[in-house]
């Protein structure tokens, strides 16, 4: 070519060095390729349009899945993607390898690549011979990285052997991936299958049992620590004679055989197979014996954790009890939740415990427990598993509540000890409540735990006070007075350690608010039920409801449910809540301050009470009748309130009993008085009101109702 005369045309050059050139743009799926690159996959020498699906018939598969990823690593990168292509005619048999060079750029609007770049012939040797197959792709260390990145951080996150498996069997290698693969484990002096993939099941029974001296590479591999690589089905014959026979029902050419090692104990052998011959280069060796490292270390932590996961089910379902048979007249529900860390062991317990007389299914009184061993460790379980058995033997000997938490307490006391670290003091909160199923009542002991949260019938949660000592151990010598409460028809009654709570985020408080608007927006079984409180703490949406602390505290969950059939008891076959809601509560003389848990309790009876201001009014009320009693009389006080009527037009009722015969009247007290103005009070604040004479003593009662004063106060005098 003479200066000054013009250049050819680029596609004259390409063509005279035998390069041709594609575009290729995914947001429509073709491929526009010219003559050149026409021939070079195998089509006759004329420009055309392929769609993506002709194009790929002409690759082989395992280059066609690293286009993708060697494109999608160039668009990052702002480099030119490079790759080299095994073309494939119509019997599946490799004509050529071409060398690809693209500038790929990615539109975000379409969510598309466009592609353009050649196609240029590779001198390789000649298909089938053992060094006739190199690395496939182009830029093979970046694409190795990449890999490398890729299937370490999916056998990271693999958690049980079989995830692990499922991964191997899915990494797809930098152009040279198996069809097939195979782990073998060490049982003794024998090799076993830990897993594979490609074969047919029931293909490795041979291989079970194998022992380690057999003419094997997976033995060899075992006895040794050293990779086999076997290029072609001439060195399997020549090396494994004995065993050539059992590999050669897979239709295999090339084979690697792996040590899995572990802090340098051999533990297994990894084989993969493949369906073409491999020449197993530097480079595809490094890369293989990397993933075996990965593996090897993947399935020592995956069997692992399924030992720890085994041991601590194990503990748990030996710990925990089951509910037993039906109970006539109630249903009971529980679950147990580990904490998410750890050993998945800790101190949180139920239990269901028959009473001496009769067993729960034939309608005899039982005792359900509920309680929490300070920690989360082995250390704590085995206390909780310790203390569990004492608390069924004090109930099966027939004492009474109190008496049962005084004897474990003394009993926790004593074990609760370390020898290795005395300092190590543990104590427990226990609830232990007595139930009668034929009439509902519950006899209650509290050993600083959470109160029992009490469904009433309407689905108005209320949480029931009861009187308590302090946690089991603190005190050996501590009393723990019993509480009498009522389950009503239709009620159902919670009880739940602080984990159910806390966990979130949530203190005491704000947890329970949460719990609250499930119990009390609930309409089906109990069982749903219990589910719905786990999903409301673990599920997706406590992420979005936590509490006022800053950190997400983590806590074992015991959860029990019992519920007394009834009208607005829970269940799909159930009969329509009730439009009435009641609480009771006694105040002895010698407990003046429940008489703050009878405002507490009132005040959560009319949660959704239209006026504020007569919650306010029944609360002054109840504390002047229940605190009159107390003063005037030597009796203890029963407190009923009741709500009843539909939400148009509700009316509250609340009664205040004593067995003392001296019948309140009003009296006219002076300016400088302390007393004497209670029922000008209840006069001046109740829409009615009024004294009754019992057989035994006298109740003086007063209602509101929600819409407002419907009458003169006065007409309600009785």
């Amino acid at each position: 070519m003479r200066t000054g005369e013009p250049l050819p045309a680029v596609g004259e050059v390409l063509a005279a060095l035998a390069t041709g050139v594609w575009h290729w743009d995914t947001s429509t799926g073709l491929v526009t390729v010219d003559a050149e690159a026409a021939r070079l996959l195998g089509l006759p020498a004329e420009g055309t349009v392929l769609t993506e699906a002709q194009t790929r018939a002409r690759l082989h598969p395992v280059d066609w899945n690293e286009i993708t990823g060697v494109v999608q690593l160039a668009v990052a990168e702002g480099t030119l993607a490079e790759v080299r292509i095994r073309i494939m005619d119509e019997h599946g048999r490799i004509i050529r390898v071409v060398r690809s060079r693209s500038k790929p750029s990615f539109d975000p609007v379409k969510k598309a690549y466009e592609l353009i770049g050649t196609l240029q012939e590779v001198t390789e040797p000649a298909p089938g011979t053992s060094a006739g197959r190199t690395a496939v792709t182009g830029d093979w260390r970046r694409s190795r990285e990449a890999f490398l990145l890729d299937a370490g951080r999916a056998l990271a996150e693999a958690r049980s052997t079989e995830e692990v498996l499922r991964v191997a069997a899915g990494l797809s290698m930098p152009g040279f991936s198996p069809d097939g693969l195979a782990v073998f484990g060490v049982e003794g002096d024998r090799l076993t299958i830990i897993g594979h993939h490609g074969q047919r099941p029931g293909d490795e029974m041979p291989f079970l049992h194998m022992p380690l001296e057999t003419d094997y590479p997976a033995a060899e591999v075992v006895r040794t620590g050293r990779a086999v690589y076997l290029s072609n089905v001439e060195q399997y014959k020549q090396r494994y004679p004995l065993t050539w026979p059992l590999a050669q029902q897979f239709g295999r050419h090339s084979w690697a055989f792996l040590p899995l090692t572990v802090a340098g104990r051999t533990m297994g052998a990894w084989m993969a197979g493949f369906a073409y011959p491999v020449a197993f280069t530097p480079d595809e060796r490094s890369v293989l014996n990397t993933v075996a490292r990965m593996l090897a270390q993947a399935l020592s932590r995956a069997g692992a954790a399924e030992t720890q996961r085994e041991l601590t089910d194990g503990l748990q379902r030996t710990m925990l009890p089951r509910l037993g048979p039906e109970i006539p007249g109630m249903t009971l529900a529980a679950r147990y939740i580990p904490t998410g860390g750890g050993l998945q062991v800790g101190g949180d317990w139920y239990d269901m415990i028959p009473l001496p007389g009769g067993s729960p299914s034939g309608g005899g009184r039982f005792a359900l427990v509920i309680g929490d061993v300070q920690g989360h460790d082995v250390r704590a379980a085995g206390l909780m598993g310790q203390l569990r058995i004492a608390l069924r033997a004090y109930a099966a000997e027939g004492h009474r509540p109190d008496a049962v938490l005084s004897r474990a307490s003394r009993f926790f006391a004593a074990i609760a000890p370390s020898d290795d670290d005395p300092s190590d003091l543990r104590f427990a909160t226990c609830l232990y409540i007595e139930v009668d199923p034929a009439t509902g009542v519950l006899e209650a002991a509290r050993a600083g735990h959470l109160d029992p949260a009490i469904r009433l019938a309407d689905g108005t949660v209320i949480l029931r006070a009861t009187a308590g000592g302090p946690p089991l151990g603190v005190d050996p010598d501590s009393d723990y007075p019993t509480t009498r409460l009522l389950l009503e028809p239709g009620e159902a009654m919670m009880l739940c350690t602080d984990g159910l709570l806390e966990t979130g985020g949530h203190d005491l408080d704000t947890g329970w608010q949460r719990v609250r608007r499930i119990l009390e927006g609930h309409d089906a079984g109990l069982e749903e039920l219990a589910d719905a409180l786990v999903q409301a703490v673990h599920g997706p949406s406590s992420h979005h409801t936590t509490g006022r602390l800053t950190d997400r505290r983590e806590d074992d969950i015991a959860l029990l449910l019992l519920c007394r059939h009834g009208a607005g008891c829970l269940g799909p076959a159930a009969p329509a809540r009730p439009r009435m809601r009641r609480t009771m509560l006694t105040v002895a003389q010698a407990e003046p301050e429940r008489i703050a848990v009878a405002r507490q309790q009132l005040r959560e009876l009319l949660h959704d009470w239209a006026s504020a201001d007569q919650v306010d009014s029944a609360v002054l009320l109840v504390s002047e009748m229940l605190t009159n009693v107390l003063v005037h009389t030597d009796a203890d006080a029963l407190l009923v309130a009741e709500v009843a009527g539909g939400p148009a037009g509700r009316r509250m009722r609340v009664e205040v009993s004593d067995t003392g015969d001296d019948l309140p009247h009003k009296r006219r007290p002076g300016e400088m008085a302390s007393s004497g103005r209670g029922l000008l009070l209840i006069e001046l604040l109740a829409d009615t009101w009024g004294v009754a004479p019992r057989g035994e003593g006298k109740s003086i009662w007063f209602e509101l109702c929600e819409d407002g004063p419907g009458q003169d106060p006065a007409a309600g005098t009785a």
